[in-house]
């Protein structure tokens, strides 16, 4: 036994440590674990000189006296989690000069005091959390310089500061509270070594500005943060732009937005469970391009668009289970990803359940038969080509055969709106005549007509060149043109007709001698034309028939009968004779 160096002696109910053990110089490994110790005497490690690990984890020790240890000068790890301590003093720290990790972990501690640890200057692993909520003196990590790793648990105390831990890798908080409590302003840890850091807040304290605590963490590699709060504005992760796995879990109100993911473009693993998160739509925009591995178990999904899937290329691991998916159509393209998806693993994938419609609670989502729901679709596409295609050959017809009616008809709705808004205005005329005519009558126009009517009749006449307001729409300025006259003189030749404009001129001025059972409308035919070449001008034709009309080719001798007949038909409402 005088050469032995590892010794267990675990869950045998011990309730003392046994005197054999006693001067056991050459042990360096000793665990007394899972027994029902309760108290520890002065002589219990009398001698083990050589002792490096020591194992009381699980016992009923409620103290420790600062004699027990007083030999245990090489002692580098110690483990007595889940015991009754309910107090570490600043003596306990000078019993271990050499120790390099501590595990008190899940006792009783009401205090953690300043100058406790200052002694165990090689410290670099400590796990102090209480199962109880523990005050924490200011300071209580001055000298742990050399500190890598730090567990640790207390009651949220206000303006705490994490100081002395310059060398400090990575980090496990856990804040608790006997009472409900709101606080405003982030923790301030001021550790810019850290590389990992997880935040876990006990659901009676809410720290609205939790993120805020990321400040000055350019290294940060992980964060995991679990709270009620998760106030998450946009610029939370600007100073962590290499941030690798981010956990955000157990937010009661949580809308991620891709504002708040634009600035970690390193990141490789994304944990969002139990959010109450409805919709993956932030995940576009987000430019999470490194993305592996996506896990949004326990949140409110119902339905999901597969097509946010393509603002995560690098993605190869989905865990959605825990959702309250919907087993209709809307999830049909989901469901056809995450069966035929090579790239990605859908974990248990086969074991998503639905919600929604009540007919299909309990159902397995990816059992569903999406092929009703392209049935649907195909009869739906049938339907619609179909409508489109009879459509176009009504329109197609009908434009064939009846485009100058429909032509007409809207011409005839312009005229009717607009002599409705000049009634309502009781606007008086400004011309005696608008003078409708084609271009190559133009000549006829200014050489025989203007310099009778306007120059030896006195008429004001409204011309197209000379009175239409420039930049005005054209069909604007005729509708002006015939509505401030009191009649409108159509010189009719073969031109005319072919022209599109003065059509439009002779419609409008048409519709107003209907609607104003008034004479408003003078037939002034340049030359002799058949009815063969009125046929296809059925409104003009019409008038010919139901009305006289003036013929210049007719009175070629004798002209001043022609003239005086146009006075006339401008002096009065009847027909002209």
């Amino acid at each position: 036994m005088t050469r032995l160096t590892h010794l267990e002696i675990e869950s045998n109910e011990l309730s003392r440590i046994p005197v054999a053990i006693r001067n056991m110089s050459s042990l360096t490994h000793l665990s007394f674990q899972s027994n029902q110790i309760t108290k520890l005497q002065c002589p219990d490690f009398l001698n083990l000189t050589s002792l490096q690990e020591l194992n009381l984890n699980s016992n009923r020790i409620s103290k420790l006296k600062e004699c027990v240890f007083k030999d245990l000068k090489n002692l580098k790890v110690l483990f007595i989690e889940r015991n009754l301590l309910s107090q570490l003093d600043y003596t306990f720290g000078t019993t271990f000069p050499s120790l390099v990790r501590l595990n008190a972990n899940e006792n009783y501690l009401g205090l953690v005091q300043k100058g406790t640890f200052d002694k165990m200057i090689f410290l670099t692993d400590l796990n102090v959390t209480s199962k109880s909520a523990t005050n924490v003196e200011n300071g209580v990590f001055e000298g742990l310089s050399i500190l890598k790793t730090l567990t640790f648990s207390q009651s949220f105390q206000s303006g705490c500061v994490f100081e002395g831990l310059e060398n400090l890798l990575h980090f496990n908080l856990f804040i608790s509270s006997d009472k409900e409590m709101t606080v405003s302003e982030p923790i301030s840890f001021n550790i810019s070594s850290l590389q990992e850091l997880t935040l876990e807040v006990d659901k009676n304290v809410c720290i609205d500005h939790a993120l805020y605590s990321l400040h000055n963490m350019k290294k940060l590699k992980v964060f995991s943060l679990s709270a009620i709060c998760c106030y998450t504005p946009s610029d939370s992760f600007l100073e962590t732009p290499h941030l690798l796995n981010l956990q955000m879990t157990n937010c009661a109100e949580f809308s991620p937005h891709p504002e708040l993911f634009q600035p970690i473009t390193e990141l490789q693993t994304l944990d969002l469970s139990q959010n109450n998160i409805k919709s993956l739509d932030f995940l576009t925009g987000a430019n999470l391009t490194k993305v592996q591995t996506l896990i949004l178990a326990n949140n409110k999904l119902r339905i999901i668009n597969e097509t946010v899937f393509e603002a995560l290329p690098s993605l190869k691991y989905l865990d959605l289970s825990g959702n309250p998916f919907t087993c209709d159509c809307s999830n049909a393209g989901f469901i056809e990803w995450a069966v035929n998806n090579k790239q990605v693993q859908v974990a248990n994938g086969f074991q998503y359940r639905c919600s929604f419609p009540l007919s299909h609670d309990g159902h397995f989502l990816l059992l569903f038969n999406v092929q009703s729901c392209w049935q649907d679709i195909a009869l739906l596409c049938f339907l619609s080509s179909s409508a489109l295609v009879l459509v176009t050959l009504l329109s197609s017809i009908i434009y064939h055969f009846m485009r100058w009616q429909l032509v007409y008809g809207y011409y005839l709705l312009l005229a009717y709106l607009y002599d409705s808004k000049k009634r309502r205005q009781g606007c008086p005329h400004m011309y005696d005549a608008f003078v409708s005519y084609n271009v190559h009558d133009e000549e006829w126009v200014f050489r025989k007509l203007l310099p009778e009517l306007e120059g030896r009749q006195g008429w004001r006449l409204c011309l197209h060149h000379r009175d239409f307001q420039p930049g005005k729409p054209i069909i604007e300025n005729i509708t002006d043109a015939i509505y401030s006259s009191r009649k409108t003189l159509c010189v009719i030749s073969r031109h005319y007709l072919q022209s599109e404009w003065c059509s439009r001129e002779i419609q409008m001025a048409s519709f107003r001698l209907f609607d104003e059972k008034k004479d408003v409308l003078i037939l002034l035919f340049l030359e002799e034309l058949s009815s063969n070449q009125l046929s296809p001008f059925y409104r003009i034709r019409k008038l010919v028939r139901s009305r006289t009309y003036l013929s210049w080719s007719q009175a070629r001798r004798n002209k001043a009968l022609f003239w005086e007949k146009v006075r006339t038909a401008l002096e009065n409402g009847d027909n002209p004779p």
